[in-house]
């Protein structure tokens, strides 16, 4: 039977934090019944609540890939998901964000991204989504971006900021306060992934993949 979403539980946010001060494997095998129940249990509530609408949820495992990192300690200090090809959450002992967008377009998806944002109907579209979401308080990032024009566009470019993207994404954080303990956590998740909605529905329109 489906569980519905209540929020995180304080022993949510306590888990994280001793993680962060302990990120051990001896930490992680006495404390896995907590996070089994009271982290990853509302993850999955969550997301299973979302799908309907955002599209198939995928919880991140919580190791870490350490072979190539300085970083050794094992496991990730948040638990994060996807929903569809544009929507993310994560919760820690930080609180809980969400993310919207593409992180990092490929060669050909950058391309096309590019003559979107240098074309001028589909520019001012995409420049006019983001002052929007700047406008209702969300964050919009860049990433991967150059320090200087993409080959083959001018410096002077009137979106020259855009342009030197090699991804673009929305995000949005919430401090731990008591609502995150209820059901209304979920509310915050869906109006920020409703006020991204246009950002995701130029990116589909105008990068190819």
């Amino acid at each position: 039977m489906r569980m519905t979403f209540s929020g995180w539980p304080a022993e949510a946010l306590d888990f994280y934090e001793g993680l962060e001060a302990d990120n051990s494997k001896s930490y992680w095998t006495s404390h896995k019944a907590v996070y089994e129940e009271h982290v990853l249990r509302p993850m999955t509530e969550l997301v299973e609540q979302l799908a309907p609408e955002f599209g198939e949820p995928k919880i991140f495992r919580p190791y870490r890939d350490i072979r190539f990192s300085a970083d050794k300690t094992p496991y990730k200090t948040h638990i994060g998901a996807t929903l569809g090809p544009h929507s993310y959450v994560q919760f820690s002992a930080d609180g809980l964000a969400a993310g919207a967008g593409r992180w990092h377009l490929e060669p050909d998806e950058l391309a096309s991204y590019r003559a979107a944002v240098a074309a001028d109907s589909s520019g001012a579209e995409i420049a006019a989504i983001v002052a929007d979401l700047e406008k209702a308080g969300v964050e919009v990032h860049g990433h991967g971006t150059l320090k200087s024009a993409p080959r083959g566009y001018s410096s002077d470019h009137p979106r020259i900021d855009l342009l030197r993207h090699k991804g673009l994404t929305s995000w949005q954080h919430w401090d731990p306060e008591p609502w995150l303990q209820t059901p209304s956590a979920a509310d915050r998740v869906v109006s920020f992934f409703r006020t991204s909605a246009a950002l995701c529905a130029w990116l589909s329109s105008n990068v190819a993949g």
